[in-house]
């Protein structure tokens, strides 16, 4: 156990994380060269066009020193926030971090989230700077960020993409991360990852902190009290590769056959009867909502077996089946976020070549009423406003790291999203840390991108939940042809009411195409039209073919057509087309 060194990489998004990762791979040789291919650990079409990682990936590379032969097991961590549950699960499976940080951009705001993590599990963190090879590289600004975050001590500079440094780096891990500790007993592992096979049910991603596990063994899954027999145990090359055993202080994998996802979590426990679980384990709450439906109503349970089968490989996504009159039938999902809600919505259309209509996401809110409590998720269940006794919300405390020049124009920005601004710290001679409070809703109000617009892409966003508050709110419904378009419906403060309802109107004005009658557009809350646009009619030149002659002819002709439109109007729905919701939630 004394040559094993387990060991994360953490970092902002875009960091340069897995190009280290790859680097190391070649080095250590665990890739073939004719098989290498950048973000390598990237298994996902979407994480390699997008440069992001997505689902976490382990590997086992081996790597000597001198004479001294050493095992290192590195989990790839995701780096955004919606992430952070398992990206906490990952790190505890480990007793080292490596801290990237990009040359070119310094510390970014998620980069305190880590090191805080990382800390609060006692890692061993060692701080590397990475893309020192490129122009813009400002290593010794980066330097002093760090050290001001982890106080003095050595930092390695690197250059993921030609390999400098990186030699220096993995003797670095070797000697600065400890080995697992020494452990005997039954078995006890920590799930913190897993994957589903058709073959083999769920395969878990472990670390082994007591006893041994091989084929054969009776185990059970501690937070759902089900007992299974181990298939086979393994490693990853980054591959499945069989194993006899995997022993404490080995990160492994273990096949179930157990075929219903729903009984394995990350963060759980897997143990021998009797056995005390891990600490840490707790469920994954969704914090945002939405409504997926499909745009053709034939492919509803197609609809429903692509959100199963992505549920088997991400155990966060839930949903429920729902029906909306416009619409029909679909699923209310729950998202660990805004990027996980885009990323299921685009694996929908990839892997299953699903087309949905997405509603316009949303928060919990807790509604207190006449009647009682209430749970709501969807904007269109709001209850009526003179049903409601008040209702909370939950909100965030965020933290913005800046350049100086640009803080006038972030906190005109803060304003309009109805944040509490607190201290702002100097955090380096380049940037300054603004400390604020917001609700969530504000946050999915574009606020990121908004962000990075005021800043000129130079700000960084972090942010961490607390108990939910107060919010003096409202239902908005938007109706097309006096029938209201449930996902169009969305809660606002009432304060903003009308100027959320014009430009609610006026955007769907733009978006939607005429009909054959003339379309009134509006928006209403607290039981009263604040906004209306009439959509013109399809024209008709019904006289065009008469020339000269009596008047009285056209105007005959031209009575027959608005007779003829008003019964069209009164008789016929008109049916969105579904182009026009996704154009809704663009900006």
């Amino acid at each position: 156990m004394s040559n094993i060194r387990n060991f994360s990489i953490i970092a902002h998004i875009d960091h340069g994380k897995s190009t280290l990762a790859d680097r190391m791979l070649e080095m250590t040789k665990t890739v073939e060269e004719r098989k290498m291919k950048e973000q390598y650990l990237d298994q996902m079409p979407l994480e390699r066009e997008r440069g992001i990682t997505i689902k976490m990936q382990p590997v086992r590379m081996e790597y000597a020193v001198g004479n001294e032969p050493y095992i290192l097991n590195l989990i790839d961590t995701p780096g955004h926030i919606d992430f952070s549950y398992e990206v906490s699960r990952a790190l505890a499976a480990v007793e080292g971090a490596v801290l990237l940080v990009d040359a070119t951009q310094g510390v970014q705001a998620q980069t305190l989230s880590n090191v805080e993590l990382a800390r609060s599990l006692d890692l061993v963190i060692i701080p590397v700077i990475n893309k020192i090879d490129l122009p813009g590289a400002r290593v010794e600004e980066a330097e002093t960020e760090i050290r001001n975050l982890l106080g003095d001590r050595e930092i390695l500079k690197i250059s993921a993409r030609t390999g400098e440094g990186v030699k220096d780096l993995l003797e670095a891990i070797i000697k600065k991360v400890p080995a697992p500790k020494e452990s005997d007993g039954k078995a006890r592992a920590l799930i913190f990852d897993f994957e589903y096979s058709l073959h083999r049910g769920v395969v878990s991603h472990v670390r082994v902190f007591n006893g041994q596990i091989k084929k054969g063994d009776r185990l059970r899954f501690f937070a759902s009290q089900e007992d299974f027999v181990v298939g086979e145990v393994g490693f990853f090359k980054p591959e499945l590769e069989l194993s006899e055993k995997i022993f404490a202080g080995e990160i492994g994998y273990i096949v179930t056959n157990i075929k219903e996802a729903r009984i394995v979590r990350v963060g759980d426990t897997i143990l021998a009867p009797s056995e005390k679980p891990l600490p840490g384990y707790r469920e994954v709450k969704p914090v945002v909502f939405s409504s997926l439906f499909p745009e053709d109503q034939d492919n509803f349970d197609e609809l429903r077996r692509s959100l199963e089968r992505l549920k088997l490989s991400d155990a966060s996504l839930s949903f429920e089946e729902e029906s909306s009159g416009v619409l029909g039938r679909g699923f209310r999902c729950g998202f660990l976020g805004m990027l996980h809600l885009e990323i299921v919505v685009e694996r929908l259309k990839r892997d299953f070549d699903v087309e949905t209509i997405v509603a316009t996401p949303t928060v919990r809110y807790s509604v207190k009423t006449k009647k009682g409590t209430l749970e709501i998720y969807s904007p269109h269940k709001f209850p009526e406003e003179g049903d409601i006794l008040e209702i909370s919300e939950p909100w965030l405390k965020v933290e913005i790291l800046m350049p100086p020049e640009k803080l006038s124009s972030v906190l005109k920005l803060l304003q309009e999203h109805e944040v509490l601004i607190g201290e702002t710290h100097k955090f380096s001679e380049s940037r300054l840390k603004l400390e604020a409070q917001m609700p969530l809703r504000e946050l999915m109000r574009d606020f990121f991108d908004e962000l990075k617009s005021a800043s000129a892409g130079y700000a960084s966003l972090n942010y961490e939940f607390l108990e939910s508050r107060k919010g003096d709110l409202v239902r908005l419904d938007i109706m097309v042809a006096e029938e209201i378009v449930p996902a169009f419906s969305r809660i606002v403060p009432k304060w903003r009411m009308e100027e959320e309802a014009e430009r609610a109107v006026e955007k769907l004005y733009k978006i939607l195409p005429s009909a054959l009658f003339t379309l009134k557009i509006q928006a209403r809350a607290c039981g009263k039209i604040l906004a209306s646009r009439s959509l013109k009619a399809m024209r008709k030149d019904v006289t065009g073919y008469l020339y000269g002659g009596d008047r009285s002819r056209k105007m005959k002709l031209w009575k027959k057509q608005k007779e003829g439109k008003k019964r069209l109007a009164e008789d016929a729905r008109y049916s969105i087309p579904p182009d026009a919701f996704i154009k809704m939630l663009k900006k």
